[in-house]
């Protein structure tokens, strides 16, 4: 069985994927994948996991990574990666997600929904929650204004679902794509986590 956790921005994705797969005692797929996969393009795991939560999207992060001529604190339009290396960085992040389907996992983020969207026992699930909720909980987390938070916000979210329309040609937003659809602004993540859980366990 594989859980996959697609969110927006500020929705608590990780923190949940962490709550479900610790109390299914199932492997958690979030940074240990974007190690792999450095590993994989040749780039330094060190440096890519100090970036983790600092680019918009996964393959942008490696995308400055790997031209080293930009900071990552700039906007996603200052580094862009050739398409054609932004390709192959993807075929690798689709092999690293297949090979972690084969196993009990929850996996965060990364397109997985669609990578694993038509394998069997796979459950997923959406993580929404209001902009407000999100501006709160980003500025926050990351120590910045309501303003800022809410231009990352912003920004991330575009360029997920930028991915997601360029290469697997869907709607990451649209409700059908998922198993459940849970809104951790009105839930809370511990309610959340726990109707994932049941999900995964059959009731």
């Amino acid at each position: 069985m594989l859980i996959t956790i697609s969110r927006e921005y500020g929705a608590g994705g990780s923190s949940l994927a962490h709550r479900v797969a610790a109390t299914l005692d199932w492997k958690l797929v979030d940074n240990q994948l974007v190690e792999e996969v450095a590993r994989r393009a040749g780039l330094s795991p060190d440096e890519v996991v100090r970036k983790e939560e600092r680019g918009p999207t996964f393959v942008e992060r490696l995308a400055r990574a790997l031209t080293a001529a930009t900071p990552e604190v700039l906007g996603p339009s200052s580094a862009e990666l050739p398409e054609q290396e932004e390709s192959r960085l993807v075929r690798i992040t689709e092999q690293v997600v297949a090979e972690a389907a084969q196993n009990h996992a929850v996996l965060v983020g990364r397109a997985a929904v669609a990578v694993v969207g038509r394998h069997e026992g796979v459950l997923h699930v959406r993580l929404v929650a209001s902009l407000p909720h999100r501006i709160e909980v980003v500025a926050r987390r990351l120590a910045i204004t309501p303003d800022e938070a809410e231009k990352r916000i912003r920004d991330v979210d575009s360029h997920r679902a930028r991915y997601h329309r360029q290469y697997y040609d869907r709607d990451a937003h649209d409700p059908h794509h998922y198993h459940m659809v849970l809104n951790t602004g009105w839930l809370g993540l511990e309610r959340a986590a726990a109707l994932v859980v049941a999900a995964a366990r059959g009731g």
